[in-house]
């Protein structure tokens, strides 16, 4: 029983190298597995943190939704309050047209803002928190308004309860809009929530 043993080990080497599978010591390593996991940065952005400013976020895209970071905005010293609302917005408008670093664009983060977009405080009969925008909100994408709104509301030019007023360059009525949950988690499926504005 023991000799036929033996002579069973030699034939079952043979069949297994006949089949192509040999045994192995050595650990295979084809590298890590590509990451599928989106929307995560794997260090943080040290040229925002590196800039002198004053610190917020603005919100970016990933996938289907929103997603914050760190910038920074320059805003003078001594400025008054109202002034310091159309700097940090002007700012932040910036921060969002500029295209992401390239962390961010490895986590597959994007902007729908486009440069060259200025921002103005209130007219004389406007609301004192109201923003103009150079382009008209209606004229913007769902995503690139979700973007500008959602950075606003969570910004020093905000009204206190988070929500926004934006107009545009012409005399249709101003609208205030608000970031809800469903904005950031599906800004593309419809424009944040709007009512319009009536009175200054």
């Amino acid at each position: 029983m023991k000799a036929r043993g033996l002579l069973t080990l030699p034939l079952l080497a043979l069949l297994l190298a006949g089949c192509g599978i040999r045994a192995t010591e050595v650990p295979t390593d084809f590298g890590p597995a590509p990451s599928m996991v989106p929307c995560s940065l794997t260090e943080p952005d040290v040229s925002a943190q590196a800039s002198r400013g004053v610190p917020v976020q603005v919100f970016l895209l990933c996938g289907s939704s929103l997603v914050t970071v760190d910038r920074t905005v320059q805003v003078p010293d001594g400025t008054a309050d109202v002034q310091r609302r159309v700097i940090v917005a002007q700012g932040l408008l910036d921060q969002l047209a500029q295209s992401p670093s390239p962390g961010e664009k490895d986590a597959r983060y994007t902007t729908d803002v486009r440069g060259g977009m200025s921002v103005s405080g209130p007219r004389a009969k406007d609301p004192k928190d109201a923003l103009r925008l150079s382009n008209s909100p209606a004229d913007l994408t769902s995503y690139a308004l979700a973007q500008i709104v959602c950075t606003f509301s969570d910004s020093a030019a905000a009204e206190g309860d988070g929500s926004v007023i934006l107009g545009g360059p012409d005399d249709a009525p101003l609208r205030r809009y608000e970031c809800t949950d469903d904005v950031r988690s599906a800004p593309g499926t419809k424009p944040p929530p709007s009512t319009e504005v009536t009175g200054g």
